[in-house]
Formats: structure tokens, C-alpha cells, sequence
């Protein structure tokens, strides 16, 4: 694979990560199908938590959410205040 081929693929996954991502907040957010996306403090806030927590879990948003809720006791201040609102 080429330089141009990687970054390519590494451009697609991470827009399908950042979708994912979405996703994830707009569950959290209102616990619903009819959520509206997660705000952009939100998402800076949890977005560091769910690469060092909640990896392995990407792309499945829901996953995510109940690994982020697992690892309450290791959010950062500003996630765990995510999930208290």
C-alpha cells in the first residue's frame, strides 16, 4: 500500500469513527431514537475517554455507551459531567 492509499483509508476510518462518535453522544445525550447529536462540548469532552477507556468498542455506538457507563469511576471530570446531566 502507498502513502496516498493509507491516508486514504486512514481518512476513511477515521470519518466512520467521527460518525460513530456522533451517534454515540446522540444517545447519550437523550436516550432516545429521536436524539438530537450530542453538542460539540460533549463530544470534547468524552471523545479523549472513549479512545483510552472504550476503544475496542468503535464503531458500535451503543457499546460505547455502556462501556463508558462501566468505566464511570475512570471518566475525566468533564465526561462523567457529561453523564450526570
Amino acid at each position: 500500500m502507498n502513502k496516498g492509499t493509507a491516508r486514504i483509508a486512514a481518512l476513511r476510518s477515521h470519518a466512520r469513527w467521527a460518525s460513530t462518535l456522533g451517534v454515540f453522544l446522540a444517545l447519550l445525550a437523550a436516550g432516545s431514537a429521536s436524539a438530537q447529536q450530542g453538542t460539540p462540548e460533549q463530544r470534547r469532552a468524552c471523545t479523549p475517554d472513549v479512545y483510552r477507556l472504550c476503544a475496542g468498542e468503535i464503531p458500535d455506538a451503543r457499546a460505547i455507551t455502556a462501556c463508558l457507563r462501566r468505566q464511570k469511576g475512570s471518566l475525566s471530570p468533564a465526561c462523567a459531567a457529561v453523564f450526570e446531566q
